[in-house]
Protein backbone atom coordinates (compact mmCIF):
# COMPACT_ATOMS: atom_id res chain seq x y z
CA UNK A 1 0.00 0.00 0.00
CA UNK A 2 1.33 3.44 -0.85
CA UNK A 3 1.94 5.97 1.93
CA UNK A 4 -1.13 7.92 2.99
CA UNK A 5 0.37 11.40 3.05
CA UNK A 6 1.62 13.26 0.02
CA UNK A 7 4.94 11.51 -0.37
CA UNK A 8 7.01 10.86 -3.43
CA UNK A 9 9.46 8.52 -1.68
CA UNK A 10 9.25 6.88 1.72
CA UNK A 11 11.32 4.29 3.53
CA UNK A 12 10.67 2.84 6.97
CA UNK A 13 13.76 2.25 9.09
CA UNK A 14 14.58 1.57 12.70
CA UNK A 15 17.02 3.86 14.49
CA UNK A 16 17.88 5.20 17.93
CA UNK A 17 15.45 7.68 19.58
CA UNK A 18 15.58 11.22 18.31
CA UNK A 19 13.30 14.24 18.39
CA UNK A 20 14.22 16.19 15.31
CA UNK A 21 12.22 17.58 12.46
CA UNK A 22 14.48 18.83 9.69
CA UNK A 23 12.98 21.14 7.13
CA UNK A 24 14.57 22.33 3.90
CA UNK A 25 12.80 24.76 1.61
CA UNK A 26 13.38 25.44 -2.05
CA UNK A 27 11.36 27.55 -4.46
CA UNK A 28 8.92 24.75 -5.21
CA UNK A 29 9.06 22.14 -2.47
CA UNK A 30 9.60 21.53 1.21
CA UNK A 31 11.39 18.42 2.40
CA UNK A 32 10.78 17.17 5.90
CA UNK A 33 12.56 14.36 7.66
CA UNK A 34 10.37 13.27 10.54
CA UNK A 35 11.60 11.01 13.28
CA UNK A 36 8.95 8.81 14.87
CA UNK A 37 9.42 7.59 18.41
CA UNK A 38 7.48 4.77 20.02
CA UNK A 39 5.91 4.97 23.47
CA UNK A 40 8.47 2.65 25.03
CA UNK A 41 11.31 4.93 24.00
CA UNK A 42 13.68 2.08 23.15
CA UNK A 43 13.80 2.60 19.42
CA UNK A 44 12.48 4.98 16.85
CA UNK A 45 10.62 4.20 13.67
CA UNK A 46 11.51 6.92 11.17
CA UNK A 47 9.76 7.80 7.96
CA UNK A 48 11.84 9.58 5.34
CA UNK A 49 9.33 11.45 3.23
CA UNK A 50 9.81 13.86 0.36
CA UNK A 51 6.70 16.02 0.63
CA UNK A 52 5.84 18.26 -2.30
CA UNK A 53 3.60 20.81 -0.68
CA UNK A 54 2.43 22.58 -3.83
CA UNK A 55 0.74 19.51 -5.28
CA UNK A 56 0.11 17.52 -2.09
CA UNK A 57 -3.62 17.38 -2.74
CA UNK A 58 -3.28 15.76 -6.15
CA UNK A 59 -0.66 13.28 -4.92
CA UNK A 60 -2.86 12.23 -2.03
CA UNK A 61 -5.88 11.91 -4.25
CA UNK A 62 -3.94 9.59 -6.54
CA UNK A 63 -2.61 7.57 -3.60
CA UNK A 64 -6.11 7.06 -2.22
CA UNK A 65 -7.73 5.69 -5.37
CA UNK A 66 -7.12 2.06 -4.42
CA UNK A 67 -7.41 0.31 -1.06
CA UNK A 68 -8.07 3.59 0.71
CA UNK A 69 -9.15 3.34 4.34
CA UNK A 70 -11.99 5.43 5.73
CA UNK A 71 -11.06 7.79 8.55
CA UNK A 72 -13.65 8.64 11.20
CA UNK A 73 -12.80 12.11 12.51
CA UNK A 74 -14.50 13.01 15.79
CA UNK A 75 -14.95 16.72 16.56
CA UNK A 76 -16.16 17.31 20.14
CA UNK A 77 -17.35 20.88 20.61
CA UNK A 78 -18.49 23.04 23.50
CA UNK A 79 -19.11 26.77 22.95
CA UNK A 80 -16.78 27.09 19.94
CA UNK A 81 -18.93 29.30 17.70
CA UNK A 82 -15.90 31.36 16.69
CA UNK A 83 -13.98 28.43 15.23
CA UNK A 84 -16.31 25.50 14.58
CA UNK A 85 -17.06 26.44 10.97
CA UNK A 86 -13.35 26.83 10.14
CA UNK A 87 -12.51 23.45 11.65
CA UNK A 88 -15.36 21.64 9.90
CA UNK A 89 -14.44 23.19 6.53
CA UNK A 90 -10.76 22.31 7.01
CA UNK A 91 -11.62 18.70 7.84
CA UNK A 92 -14.00 18.45 4.87
CA UNK A 93 -11.14 19.61 2.63
CA UNK A 94 -8.77 16.83 3.69
CA UNK A 95 -8.05 14.55 0.70
CA UNK A 96 -9.07 11.34 2.45
CA UNK A 97 -12.13 9.11 2.53
CA UNK A 98 -13.75 10.20 5.77
CA UNK A 99 -16.67 10.13 8.11
CA UNK A 100 -16.95 13.38 10.07
CA UNK A 101 -18.66 13.07 13.44
CA UNK A 102 -19.44 16.40 15.11
CA UNK A 103 -20.59 16.19 18.72
CA UNK A 104 -22.06 19.22 20.48
CA UNK A 105 -21.68 18.89 24.23
CA UNK A 106 -24.46 21.20 25.40
CA UNK A 107 -23.22 24.47 23.88
CA UNK A 108 -25.10 27.70 24.64
CA UNK A 109 -23.35 30.16 22.29
CA UNK A 110 -24.82 29.12 18.94
CA UNK A 111 -22.45 26.21 18.30
CA UNK A 112 -25.29 23.73 18.79
CA UNK A 113 -27.46 25.39 16.15
CA UNK A 114 -24.58 25.47 13.67
CA UNK A 115 -23.78 21.80 14.24
CA UNK A 116 -27.44 20.78 13.94
CA UNK A 117 -27.52 22.20 10.42
CA UNK A 118 -24.54 20.07 9.38
CA UNK A 119 -26.69 16.94 9.46
CA UNK A 120 -27.92 17.69 5.95
CA UNK A 121 -24.39 17.41 4.52
CA UNK A 122 -23.44 13.93 3.23
CA UNK A 123 -20.57 12.40 5.16
CA UNK A 124 -21.23 14.34 8.35
CA UNK A 125 -22.86 12.68 11.37
CA UNK A 126 -24.21 14.96 14.08
CA UNK A 127 -24.70 14.17 17.76
CA UNK A 128 -26.30 16.69 20.14
CA UNK A 129 -25.93 16.27 23.90
CA UNK A 130 -28.80 17.71 25.93
CA UNK A 131 -26.38 19.00 28.55
CA UNK A 132 -22.66 19.48 29.03
CA UNK A 133 -21.24 16.09 29.95
CA UNK A 134 -17.53 16.65 29.27
CA UNK A 135 -15.05 16.11 26.47
CA UNK A 136 -14.63 12.45 27.33
CA UNK A 137 -18.36 11.87 27.01
CA UNK A 138 -18.41 13.65 23.65
CA UNK A 139 -15.53 11.50 22.39
CA UNK A 140 -17.35 8.38 23.57
CA UNK A 141 -20.43 9.39 21.59
CA UNK A 142 -18.23 9.81 18.53
CA UNK A 143 -16.49 6.48 18.99
CA UNK A 144 -19.84 4.70 19.21
CA UNK A 145 -20.85 6.18 15.84
CA UNK A 146 -17.53 5.54 14.08
CA UNK A 147 -17.61 3.20 11.08
CA UNK A 148 -14.23 4.00 9.51
CA UNK A 149 -11.06 1.93 9.60
CA UNK A 150 -9.24 4.57 11.67
CA UNK A 151 -10.59 6.88 14.38
CA UNK A 152 -8.98 10.20 15.33
CA UNK A 153 -10.05 13.14 17.50
CA UNK A 154 -9.93 16.77 16.33
CA UNK A 155 -10.56 19.63 18.78
CA UNK A 156 -12.99 22.32 17.62
CA UNK A 157 -10.60 25.20 18.29
CA UNK A 158 -7.75 26.22 16.02
CA UNK A 159 -4.84 25.01 18.16
CA UNK A 160 -4.19 21.91 16.05
CA UNK A 161 -3.56 21.98 12.29
CA UNK A 162 -5.99 19.59 10.52
CA UNK A 163 -3.51 18.71 7.76
CA UNK A 164 -1.34 17.06 10.44
CA UNK A 165 -4.00 14.36 10.67
CA UNK A 166 -2.41 12.87 7.56
CA UNK A 167 0.92 12.50 9.37
CA UNK A 168 -0.69 11.04 12.47
CA UNK A 169 -2.69 8.33 10.71
CA UNK A 170 -0.03 7.34 8.17
CA UNK A 171 1.76 4.76 10.39
CA UNK A 172 -1.61 3.05 10.97
CA UNK A 173 -2.35 3.02 7.25
CA UNK A 174 1.08 1.49 6.70
CA UNK A 175 0.11 -1.18 9.23
CA UNK A 176 3.09 -0.48 11.46
CA UNK A 177 1.09 0.23 14.64
CA UNK A 178 -2.51 0.41 15.86
CA UNK A 179 -2.22 3.64 17.86
CA UNK A 180 -0.49 6.95 17.13
CA UNK A 181 -0.31 10.10 19.27
CA UNK A 182 0.54 13.45 17.69
CA UNK A 183 3.02 15.08 20.07
CA UNK A 184 3.31 18.86 20.43
CA UNK A 185 6.59 18.47 22.30
CA UNK A 186 8.45 15.71 20.49
CA UNK A 187 10.22 17.99 18.03
CA UNK A 188 9.50 21.59 18.98
CA UNK A 189 8.31 22.11 22.55
CA UNK A 190 8.91 25.84 22.29
CA UNK A 191 5.95 26.21 19.92
CA UNK A 192 3.90 26.16 23.11
CA UNK A 193 4.85 29.62 24.35
CA UNK A 194 3.55 29.07 27.88
CA UNK A 195 6.24 27.73 30.20
CA UNK A 196 3.53 26.98 32.76
CA UNK A 197 1.55 24.94 30.25
CA UNK A 198 4.66 23.03 29.17
CA UNK A 199 5.49 22.30 32.79
CA UNK A 200 1.95 21.15 33.55
CA UNK A 201 1.93 18.83 30.54
CA UNK A 202 5.33 17.44 31.53
CA UNK A 203 4.06 16.66 35.03
CA UNK A 204 0.83 15.03 33.83
CA UNK A 205 2.61 13.06 31.12
CA UNK A 206 5.29 12.01 33.60
CA UNK A 207 2.70 10.73 36.06
CA UNK A 208 0.97 8.86 33.26
CA UNK A 209 4.27 7.35 32.11
CA UNK A 210 5.05 6.25 35.67
CA UNK A 211 1.67 4.54 36.01
CA UNK A 212 1.53 3.04 32.52
CA UNK A 213 5.17 2.24 31.79
CA UNK A 214 5.06 4.34 28.63
CA UNK A 215 7.66 6.95 27.70
CA UNK A 216 5.50 9.50 25.95
CA UNK A 217 6.19 13.20 25.55
CA UNK A 218 2.55 14.35 25.23
CA UNK A 219 -0.07 12.17 26.85
CA UNK A 220 -2.55 15.08 26.87
CA UNK A 221 -2.50 15.64 23.10
CA UNK A 222 -5.78 15.91 21.24
CA UNK A 223 -4.45 14.00 18.22
CA UNK A 224 -4.89 10.37 19.17
CA UNK A 225 -5.52 7.93 16.31
CA UNK A 226 -6.64 4.33 16.72
CA UNK A 227 -7.62 1.41 14.61
CA UNK A 228 -11.39 1.43 15.03
CA UNK A 229 -11.79 -2.16 16.21
CA UNK A 230 -9.29 -1.48 18.99
CA UNK A 231 -10.78 1.73 20.37
CA UNK A 232 -14.30 0.36 20.22
CA UNK A 233 -13.21 -2.67 22.24
CA UNK A 234 -12.07 -0.53 25.20
CA UNK A 235 -14.56 0.45 27.91
CA UNK A 236 -14.03 4.16 28.49
CA UNK A 237 -15.39 5.45 31.79
CA UNK A 238 -14.06 8.99 32.18
CA UNK A 239 -16.49 11.66 31.00
CA UNK A 240 -14.27 14.72 31.13
CA UNK A 241 -10.55 15.32 30.65
CA UNK A 242 -9.72 12.08 32.44
CA UNK A 243 -10.17 10.40 29.05
CA UNK A 244 -6.54 11.08 28.08
CA UNK A 245 -4.77 9.24 30.95
CA UNK A 246 -7.48 6.55 31.05
CA UNK A 247 -7.13 5.49 27.43
CA UNK A 248 -3.33 5.63 27.68
CA UNK A 249 -3.34 3.40 30.75
CA UNK A 250 -5.76 0.90 29.25
CA UNK A 251 -3.69 0.65 26.08
CA UNK A 252 -0.60 0.02 28.20
CA UNK A 253 -2.36 -2.78 30.08
CA UNK A 254 -3.00 -4.46 26.77
CA UNK A 255 0.66 -3.95 25.84
CA UNK A 256 -0.35 -1.86 22.84
CA UNK A 257 2.52 0.12 21.31
CA UNK A 258 1.85 3.86 21.11
CA UNK A 259 3.81 5.66 18.40
CA UNK A 260 4.41 9.40 18.71
CA UNK A 261 4.82 11.71 15.71
CA UNK A 262 5.57 15.44 15.92
CA UNK A 263 2.75 17.86 15.09
CA UNK A 264 2.24 21.59 14.91
CA UNK A 265 0.60 23.48 17.77
CA UNK A 266 -0.82 26.99 17.82
CA UNK A 267 -2.10 27.71 21.34
CA UNK A 268 -4.77 30.33 21.50
CA UNK A 269 -4.40 33.37 23.73
CA UNK A 270 -7.06 33.72 26.38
Amino acid sequence: MRPFSATLHSELTVSKPTRSVIEKKTSSEQTRLTEYRDGEGNETTSLNALDTIDNAGSLLEEALKNNAPVVSIIIPAFNEIGTIDKIVNAIRALPVHKQIIVVDDGSTDGTRDYIAKLSSIPGIDVCLHDRNSGKGAAIQSGIQRAIGDIVIVQDADLEYVPSDILLVIEPIVLRKVDVVYGSRYLANPEQDGSALHRFGNKVLTGLSNFASGQKLTDMETCYKAFRRELIQSINIEQKRFGFEPEITAKLARRRIQILEVPIQYKPRSW
